[in-house]
């Protein structure tokens, strides 16, 4: 198969989300990959959602995933509900459910979670419990994401540095 070259994601200029610039290099088989607001909210409200079903939905619904709120229970509700509605619409297939944590480690303010610390360590690099909890949540959540194991961890230390951790 060959390469694509992808144009800019239709989230790069959405000023009402955390867009990274280190989400522009996030493509798969010339697919553009879910942008971590999306992959927060997902988790948020219990669904996983694959690539092959994300890169089949209307990039006008794509954007209203990232822009929809989840601050109450009721928003996260309409947002699960809404994810499988497009699940469905477009495989035919039921939406894949995720537990969702109710104390996620990222919206731990008190330490800095262990995967993270290994991960920095490995690559030298350091961040202070200050630091972490200057972070956005969509940060700190984007952080464990890419030091997760068996998940390409190039993007982790152009992430660390795009959120301002390495003193130049």
């Amino acid at each position: 198969m060959r390469k694509v070259k992808l144009g800019p994601s239709e989230f790069k200029n959405l000023k009402e989300i955390e867009y990274f610039k280190f989400e522009e290099d996030f493509i798969e088989e010339n697919v553009r990959c879910i942008p971590m607001t999306v992959r927060f909210k997902m988790d948020a409200a219990g669904i996983k959602l694959k690539l092959s079903e994300w890169s089949k939905f209307h990039p006008a619904e794509r954007i209203q995933l990232a822009l929809l709120p989840i601050h109450t229970s009721s928003e996260t509700k309409y947002y699960h509900q809404f994810l499988i509605g497009l699940i469905a619409k477009y495989t035919g297939n039921e939406a894949t459910a995720l537990n969702i944590d109710p104390q996620p480690e990222w919206g731990n303010l008190k330490s800095i979670p262990q995967l993270l610390k290994e991960k920095s360590e490995e690559l030298e690099l350091q961040i202070s419990i200050s630091q972490w909890q200057k972070l956005t949540n969509i940060q700190r959540f984007a952080l464990l994401k890419l030091c997760r194991p068996g998940h390409e961890n190039k993007n982790f230390p152009i992430a660390f540095k795009e959120f301002g951790l390495l003193s130049d």
